[in-house]
């Protein structure tokens, strides 16, 4: 498998999040942050971790922050910032709003490098997930030149690069479910505590 120093992990936190009303890193579940959900994932598998967002309250957690070269532009411009200020050339790139991730499915990622993908991306329940994604720096320099041209759609960006999908199997879906309103927040308790 390849060496951890060689993987940053980068977590998504830009997300003003109109539907929730709230900054939803700080949600919380099991007593936690859904970022230190994140957190806690990725830590075995990578050597440093960037969090993007304009929120400088994520500076407590002790990381890098940096702030989004693009403002406004959604995934795609906090995904290039992400891959521009990463010092490795794999990067696992994971939402804030993912909080029953495991470390198993990050890892699944990392054990599918190969030198044909740019982008080795999570398929759960027949949907690909580019937000819970191993993404090779060089991507950067792609969504960089779509931002350019105002392109901000996260699919069109992942498609113009080299992209695998690693299906999970059924046991595994609910780790992939994110959050993006009140609604879902009471749905993934629930499902938590099954």
């Amino acid at each position: 498998m390849i060496d951890k120093r060689d993987i940053t992990g980068i977590i998504l936190a830009g997300g003003k999040s109109s539907r929730m009303g709230t900054d939803k890193g700080f949600l919380m579940l099991n007593e936690k942050p859904f970022i230190q959900h994140s957190i806690d994932a990725l830590k075995p598998l990578v050597s440093d971790i960037i969090i993007v967002s304009d929120n400088t309250d994520y500076d407590t957690l002790g990381f890098k922050r940096i702030t989004d070269t693009i403002k406004d532009a959604g995934p795609v411009a906090g995904i290039c910032s992400g891959l521009e200020a990463s010092n490795t050339h794999y990067n696992l790139i994971l939402s804030c709003d993912i909080p029953l991730i495991k470390t198993e499915v990050l890892e699944k990622l990392i054990t599918n490098i190969d030198t044909d993908s740019d982008i080795i991306q999570i398929e759960s329940n027949g949907k690909t997930m580019p937000l819970i994604a191993l993404y090779k720096k060089q991507c950067g320099r792609v969504f960089n030149s779509l931002l350019e041209k105002d392109e901000r759609r996260l699919r069109i960006a992942v498609n113009q690069c080299r992209v695998k999908n690693i299906s999970l199997d059924h046991t595994d879906y609910k780790t992939t479910m994110n959050v993006n309103t009140k609604e879902e927040l009471k749905q993934l308790e629930d499902a938590h505590n099954d």
